[in-house]
């Protein structure tokens, strides 16, 4: 993705070529910020010269003529940097620039590391969990991990993906994958499909069973009452429509015909699922579940009411040697989830066979 820096605000920002889809990313960062920006290419004519308040055609960058061209156009629109996402421009202006307009300077890093940066870092964080994984206290076969490459895949998708799942609670999921039981994984509350992912992948992996989301998609059930009203203010910014769609359009390529969802509040899930086996969605087909839970993914309203009801009508469902992860369990804005995980664990001290936080999330494994 571009670089978040649009320039110091003095100057305009050159981005050339301008119609490069980063380009047009970074254009709008500008543009939101109030910061000037100039488009230029190379092409006689580029469709997107009309998003830029000014233009500036320039030559080729291995055509005579491109130097100074490039040059009068600093001095001409008082140009302070210049951004390119295209690694061959990028490279030449980063040898040429100083001696085309010494003090103007490429505002972004290099295209080459920005697109593999991602991948970089996941392949070091699953390098990191295979040199150090998480010691469960589980009288349960654990299972051969992920091979690296895997494990790198998993991270860097769910990297795309927009949601909160982060870093150690996917170490977490992971680990928990290999040392559990086969049967359904049912996640509830799944919006955009971060975690979801990450449990369609481990299922699909370790051969542990099909997932159900389920989740309202509605604004209405996103309310919470607790941060002070922090977290349902932002909340009110998205549209639960378009959450189910980015959704679907998240899962769609992961699913072997082994993900689906409920649209329904959670406690009208769990009385369809006790009562149905399938679920079909336009989206995703028809999907067969066994009626038992292997792993069961909290993640729903952070109300104390919500995230209690949550619990209390989905894991009965949950066998022997399998796992309950309560999400946000360490929360800034609530205390829902942990009075709900505390109640939980104090209900159930002598049918738990393992309990643990990580990252955020609350992990129990039933005896």
């Amino acid at each position: 993705m571009p670089n978040d820096n649009c320039g110091d605000g003095a100057k305009p920002v050159l981005i050339f070529p301008g119609g490069m889809p980063h380009s047009l990313d970074y254009l709008q960062k500008c543009l939101r910020a109030g910061l000037p920006v100039i488009g230029a290419s190379s092409l006689n004519y580029d469709v997107a010269s009309r998003e830029y308040p000014a233009w500036l055609h320039l030559p080729y960058i291995n055509q005579a003529g491109f130097d100074d061209a490039l040059r009068r156009g600093i001095e001409d629109f008082d140009i302070g940097g210049i951004y390119s996402p295209n690694p061959v421009v990028w490279n030449y202006l980063s040898r040429a620039l100083p001696g085309i307009a010494p003090g103007v300077k490429l505002v972004n890093d290099s295209p080459v590391n920005e697109v593999l940066a991602g991948y970089r870092a996941a392949r070091v964080r699953a390098r990191l969990l295979l040199e150090r994984p998480l010691p469960l206290a589980s009288r349960l076969k654990v299972r051969p991990a992920m091979a690296e490459i895997e494990l790198a895949a998993l991270f860097h998708h769910a990297n795309q993906i927009p949601g909160m799942c982060d870093l150690e609670k996917i170490d977490a999921l992971h680990e928990i994958a290999r040392c559990g039981v086969s049967g359904d994984i049912v996640e509830i509350g799944s919006w955009w499909g971060k975690s979801a992912f990450v449990l369609a992948r481990l299922a699909r992996y370790y051969e542990i069973g099909n997932l159900l989301c389920v989740d309202p998609w509605s604004n209405e059930h996103l309310v919470q009452h607790e941060g002070e009203g922090m977290v349902d203010s932002g909340s009110a910014q998205v549209d639960a429509e378009e959450a189910l769609a980015v959704f679907e359009m998240n899962l769609l390529p992961y699913s072997s015909n082994h993900v689906n969802y409920l649209r329904m509040p959670s406690t009208d899930g769990a009385r369809y699922y006790r009562e149905h086996r399938d679920v079909a969605t336009a989206s995703f087909g028809s999907t067969s579940y066994r009626g038992d839970i292997a792993i069961l993914h909290v993640d729903g309203n952070h109300g104390y009411a919500a995230a209690r009801a949550d619990i209390s009508s989905w894991s009965g469902f949950v066998i022997a040697g399998g796992w309950i992860v309560i999400d946000d369990y360490v929360w800034p804005f609530g205390d829902g989830p942990r009075r709900a995980g505390n109640e939980f664990l104090a209900d159930n001290r002598s049918g738990i066979a393992v309990a643990f936080v990580a990252g955020s999330a609350l992990f129990i494994q039933m005896a």
